[in-house]
């Protein structure tokens, strides 16, 4: 992915593999403003994410579609940086794997 939107698509989609999770494109027919992606982490936890350049800001038809979401009680989260998402949000979701002592091994 050669854009500026792509490449941080791509690093979002890296980082929830590397937390176990799952991060699938969201194609909805028909509806304008749907989230770019639907994220699975460990835990049932479950986040829709648009996706924007470093700096960019979700249209009016996004921002509507939000808001929709939002009167349901879900949330869109809109990513202009991945690492930064993955500091704030995915981290406090996720937690690391256990490391096992030596005394339980």
């Amino acid at each position: 992915m050669s854009t500026p939107e792509g490449r941080v698509e791509a690093r979002l989609c890296d980082l929830v593999r590397k937390r176990g999770g799952l991060c699938l494109k969201w194609a909805c027919p028909g509806v304008r403003g749907a989230p770019d992606r639907i994220v699975f982490l460990p835990g049932g936890h479950v986040l829709f994410v648009e996706v924007k350049r470093p700096g960019g800001r979700p249209r009016a038809d996004q921002l509507a579609f939000h808001r929709r979401m939002a009167r349901r009680g879900t949330p869109v989260y809109v990513v202009d940086d991945a690492d930064l998402f993955d500091q704030t949000m995915l981290a406090g979701l996720t937690a690391p794997d256990p490391v096992p002592s030596e005394e339980s091994a």
